[in-house]
């Protein structure tokens, strides 16, 4: 199979779908690898490290759009990408559907297969592809945080760990799953006064057992909820729904009540979002205030620490890229329904439901498109 890795070009979007490693991992196999020149710059990987890897070094992203059978990304294809997809073509790569209209309205019109790398799923539930940048993303919120409180920035002007005679800041983590046990663990280690809120007494049992006395743990009650963010200097919205948008938990009229420049730090951003008053923003402009609040919503936060994270993201993405280009995307699917899970547009069809859901689109089974 001919595997093409454009360059990303979303604001700020130093990662690159294949690292030199996988590409050598994926030539062994017998296939070809072409790469947009300066690909891999943001990660620290030159086109002479591509070359040694196997593969070859093309000008243009459209040299690759026109000619590759699968391409492979990071984000979600911009409007001038998708724009150049076509019948028959598989993508492999975040996309992020429900609250993007737009993107989803281009790849039906496509007529691509399109596979998201947060909906593949594990035998255990899990979202495998989705943690990697869970990790990194939960690992940064404290440390934006951090930033965001600085009174330099528009925060309260708190040391997020205190110092003796002087109490740490309160960090109220929204959500116990990877996002919030890596959040709480950095923000914890910062020497942050942390609370978890989650709503599943297992998962709330096992982060009392991982993290002991040193972070708190409460059911997440409308009532505890609404106490535990109005006495908080940081809030970080860690609360994500597979393939779906994210639900708001902190309307705009209970901002007045939180305290002035505190914090929100909303992981769930590209997922839409789960306070009412977020909007994307970028690294080069990452903070906004509404009501007194700073807001944190940066849309590709592992995108600041673009070598981690593409390393950890290629580690959880090869065997399945390695299965689609051994297989196609239509054998490989059918011999794993993890990865099945994952196909959410196919010939101008949206197959994933909650995609189709919220975007009013007619479903078409999963097992109509392996069929």
């Amino acid at each position: 199979m001919l595997i093409g890795v454009p360059k990303e070009i979303k604001n700020h979007e130093y990662r690159v779908g294949l690292t030199p490693v996988s590409v050598r991992e994926i030539a062994t196999h017998g296939h070809k690898v072409i790469v947009e020149t300066g690909a891999g710059d943001g990660i620290g990987c030159s086109d002479a490290d591509y070359i040694a890897a196997g593969a070859q070094i093309v000008g243009t992203a459209s040299e690759i759009f026109a000619t590759a059978e699968m391409v492979v990304k990071v984000k979600e294809p911009q409007k001038v990408e998708y724009e150049q997809l076509r019948d028959g073509q598989l993508l492999f790569t975040y996309l992020h559907l429900a609250p993007d209209p737009d993107q989803t309205a281009g790849l039906v019109k496509s007529g691509a297969t399109a596979i998201a790398y947060e909906t593949v799923t594990d035998r255990n539930g899990g979202l495998p592809l989705l943690a990697p940048m869970s990790e990194v993303a939960g690992r940064m919120a404290p440390q934006v945080g951090a930033a965001a409180l600085q009174k330099a920035n528009g925060g309260r002007g708190m040391l997020l760990g205190g110092v003796p005679g002087v109490a740490p800041a309160k960090v109220v983590v929204i959500g116990g799953g990877v996002v919030g046990t890596n959040a709480a663990r950095i923000a914890a280690g910062m020497g942050a006064d942390v609370t978890i809120l989650d709503r599943n007494i297992k998962r709330l049992t096992y982060l009392d057992d991982l993290f002991g006395p040193r972070i708190k743990t409460q059911y997440a009650t409308i009532d505890d909820t609404e106490a535990l963010v109005y006495e908080a200097d940081m809030v970080v919205g860690a609360v994500l729904i597979p393939g779906a948008a994210a639900p708001k938990l902190i309307r705009r009229e209970q901002l007045s009540r939180m305290k002035p420049g505190s914090v929100i730090v909303d992981v769930a951003i590209d997922q839409g979002g789960c306070f009412e008053t977020s909007k994307a923003t970028t690294h080069a402009d990452p903070t906004y205030i509404v009501d007194d609040v700073v807001h944190y919503c940066v849309a590709n936060m592992p995108g600041a620490v673009a070598r981690t994270s593409t390393f950890a993201l290629n580690n959880a993405t090869l065997p399945f890229t390695l299965a689609l280009a051994n297989k196609g995307w239509k054998k490989a699917c059918q011999d794993d329904p993890h990865l099945a899970a994952g196909l959410n547009v196919h010939a101008g069809q949206v197959t994933y439901q909650a995609v189709a859901d919220a975007l009013g689109y007619k479903h078409l089974p999963l097992e109509s498109a392996l069929s």
